[in-house]
């Protein structure tokens, strides 16, 4: 009788334990989901006020952005690896540590950040030599120079933004991009137009408007860490100037990883935009809008994978190897729940959805609503595929486990997904619903092959050396 009681007991906290990793998962989730809506919100925004310069205002401006994200996603995995580090030392109790690695993140932001912004100066020389038309290149080149010099405000705001989900308050990030929506919507319309006030710039107007309130996004976060509470007792500025290298190889080692791993991606998609425009202009204006709502469906599980990244790691600071496994496998569990969700409203719409983006025009490019909706129909598996991978990298930089899953982006999207694509798209009769086979089959084994390796080393009982080991000066 007594080891049924006690069975029974063990079986009802461990259900408990369950229910409260899923709501705290979901706590900090869903406002870092938001967060990242709010940033597709003020991309959208601009790219519809640029249109109304013109078509070829908005593929210069497409173009810029092209240009822009590479330099981008380069700094992104360096400042993301915040987040693990300062969760690492959030568990283990060690402030000293997490100021010391918000520091650190906004050293590379500075460090990268400068010579980037100033070699995007010279964008329009690089574009005509990779053979892009003089008209495009010279227009990508004026929106950049607005828009390089938000690098370093941007990467500084998702270093503050990871450390605010490290010690579970994500709730000032979120509040502070959603006033930076109407902000960004206001001085767009005015630098673009020369309303309000304002100069006329055309297309350096948007990206100087971009600039300008990723500054203020920058400004106000480092005033929200600086002093409100619960951030303020951490003095996340104390000390900036001290060295710290240890700690700086420590987020090397984790970040640069991860910024390979976001290039190769964001390669494979790039590729795939162009085996697209191979085939014809309705193929890549279907693809460019399934991919959009792919973009969309993406960020409330991007959203849980940091929220993955930072419930890990609280696990991992601690030294507790079950509350590790159990953070994954609630986020997996969540991730996959929405996508599945989303693919069923998906495919219902799928006929529906294409006319959104095309509105008017949508009667005269039937041929392209109708392939839209057969690619999202295709999706079905890229969609759940991709959320699966997502959670399962945050789950894993919890762990700060980065490297093997560099090499697991490479065979995935360029030995199997790019391989797959390019030669289901060009070879054989599929044509754009190929390359989607073959986006979908690189996503699908990069999943699994994340979710086996987070399986293996929790099964294990597995804890990294961490940043709660280093000595809190």
């Amino acid at each position: 009788m007594d080891e049924v009681v006690d069975g029974t007991t063990i079986s009802m906290t461990a259900r408990a334990d369950w229910r409260r990793e899923f709501a705290s998962t979901l706590r900090l989730a869903w406002p870092l989901a938001l967060m990242q809506l709010g940033q597709i919100a003020m991309m959208t925004t601009d790219l519809a006020m640029l249109g109304r310069l013109g078509s070829s205002v908005l593929a210069a401006a497409s173009l810029a952005h092209t240009v822009y994200f590479a330099a981008f996603v380069i700094g992104l995995g360096l400042v993301s690896a915040v987040a693990p580090l300062t969760a690492q030392a959030y568990g283990a109790r060690k402030p000293r540590v997490m100021r010391r690695a918000v520091r650190i993140g906004i050293w590379v932001a500075i460090g990268l950040g400068v010579p980037f912004s100033i070699a995007q100066q010279w964008s329009t020389q690089a574009l005509i030599a990779l053979g892009q038309a003089p008209d495009a290149a010279a227009l990508a080149g004026r929106y950049l120079e607005g828009l390089s010099w938000c690098l370093i405000p941007t990467w500084i705001f998702m270093a503050l933004r990871g450390f605010m989900a490290a010690v579970n308050r994500p709730g000032p990030a979120l509040w502070i991009t959603l006033a930076a929506i109407p902000l960004n919507v206001i001085l767009a319309y005015g630098f673009i137009f020369g309303a309000l006030g304002l100069p006329r710039l055309d297309v350096l107007g948007a990206g100087v408007a971009t600039t300008i309130v990723n500054i203020a996004m920058c400004i106000a976060a480092i005033g929200v860490a600086y002093a409100q509470a619960p951030f303020k007792k951490y003095q996340v500025l104390g000390r900036f100037w001290r060295p710290d290298w240890p700690l700086m190889r420590q987020l090397l080692v984790i970040g640069l990883p991860m910024s390979g791993a976001f290039m190769l991606e964001f390669g494979l998609f790039a590729a795939a935009a162009l085996v697209m425009g191979r085939l014809g202009a309705t193929e890549l204006a279907a693809h460019q809008i399934a991919l959009q709502v792919a973009s969309i469906l993406f960020m409330v599980p991007f959203g849980i994978s940091m929220a993955a990244t930072v419930r890990v790691g609280h696990a991992v600071g601690r030294r507790d190897a079950a509350a590790t496994r159990r953070a994954g496998y609630a986020a997996l569990v969540m991730g996959a729940f929405f996508m599945a969700l989303m693919v069923v409203v998906v495919i219902a719409l799928r006929h529906d959805i294409p006319h959104w983006f095309l509105g008017a025009s949508a009667a005269a490019a039937q041929p392209t609503v109708d392939l839209a909706a057969t690619l999202l129909l295709a999706g079905a598996s890229f969609f759940i595929a991709d959320g699966l991978q997502t959670v399962g990298a945050g789950a894993l930089r919890g762990l700060s486990d980065t490297r093997l899953p560099l090499l697991f982006a490479a065979l995935s999207f360029w030995c199997i997904g790019f391989v797959c694509a390019f030669g289901l798209g060009l070879y054989s009769e599929l044509g754009a619903v190929g390359v989607w086979i073959g986006l979908s089959a690189g996503l699908t084994i990069y999943a699994v092959l994340l979710v086996g390796r987070f399986r293996w080393l929790t099964s294990r009982a597995y804890l990294p050396a961490s940043v709660a080991e280093y000595p809190a000066h």
